[in-house]
């Protein structure tokens, strides 16, 4: 045909990647991890809503907010972009990726990333800027490292099985202690506890994520926790994880009555448990997964609920 290429018999039309649409990219900053970088702030500043004589810091709450979005996302387009590049996500069974299958360059996915980076810094530096805290520059700069090297770099700790110990230090204790001190300039057990739970369910979130491409990533030669320990022992992991922040809940509950209303988020953890524990599919796991980070989400607004009543 005009302007074609002639093709032998039996030869077929090599396949062209459509390029990415929008929902595309919206779906590549992984929407269902978003309530996990919310849940820390919001628990961090329930316990600073306490230990600051009950008074709301309005404007430096907004910049934990957007400290901790913005750095979701930009990880999740990091990881697109590391991954991808790397051919791990060739193997991968959950839903497409936008380095790996194509449909945009990964020098584009790599821009996107390092744009979110760079808003999360703008954002932290504001906070910082008002807070005078001048040292927290190194604890931001700290997790952005932290958050790039997951799967960047020539050594990811996340290829390593080290992606769980750094996930409940930054998204749970750092996350939520940060954001208690940003507003107090102090550090309260309410806030070390509380980012205790949210970095367990941070863990769980990571943990039923690489459960589902366990094989993929064997094959891939990326050896995570999971990985390494194997799928039985990764799920029950994955039951301590979402379980034990719920003897945080109890210990609330001492001080604060109205903690006791956390326990209604079990039946948010009990059927995610028992999801993953007999999970035969991919689809199965992803449930878990979305589960899990909304129970982090309704936990915290329990820790807010517990300490605001």
């Amino acid at each position: 045909m005009p302007g074609g290429r002639n093709l032998r018999p039996g030869q077929h039309k090599p396949h062209q990647v459509k390029p990415a649409r929008a929902r595309d990219w919206i779906a590549a900053a992984r929407p269902r991890t978003l309530p996990l970088s919310i849940a820390p702030v919001i628990a961090g500043t329930a316990a600073a809503y306490v230990a600051g004589g009950y008074v709301w810091h309005e404007y430096r709450i907004a910049l934990c907010f957007a400290v901790a979005i913005l750095l979701q996302i930009a990880v999740n387009y990091a990881n697109d972009y590391s991954d991808g590049i790397r051919g791990t996500d060739r193997f991968r069974v959950g839903p497409a990726r936008l380095t790996a299958s194509g449909g945009a360059k990964p020098r584009t996915v790599l821009t996107v990333a390092l744009a979110f980076f760079g808003l999360a810094a703008l954002a932290g530096l504001a906070l910082v800027i008002i807070s005078q805290l001048w040292w927290l520059l190194a604890v931001g700069a700290a997790s952005i490292a932290a958050a790039w090297f997951y799967t960047g770099g020539k050594r990811p700790y996340g290829y390593a099985g080290l992606g769980e110990l750094f996930v409940f230090v930054f998204f749970g204790l750092v996350a939520t202690v940060g954001s208690t001190y940003v507003q107090t300039e102090v550090i309260t057990q309410e806030s070390v506890i509380a980012g205790v739970a949210i970095g367990l369910l941070a863990c769980a979130v990571l943990t039923v994520n690489n459960l589902r491409d366990i094989e993929q990533d064997r094959i891939a030669g990326k050896k995570t926790l999971s990985v390494r320990i194997g799928a039985r022992a990764s799920k029950v992991l994955y039951g301590v994880f979402v379980l034990l922040p719920f003897v945080a809940v109890g210990l609330f509950a001492l001080l604060f009555p109205a903690a006791l209303l956390s326990f209604f988020a079990l039946l948010i953890a009990l059927p995610a448990v028992l999801i993953v524990a007999t999970a035969k599919t991919a689809r199965e796991l992803i449930l878990a997964l979305s589960l899990t980070s909304i129970l982090a989400l309704v936990l915290s607004l329990g820790f807010l609920a517990a300490f605001v009543l």
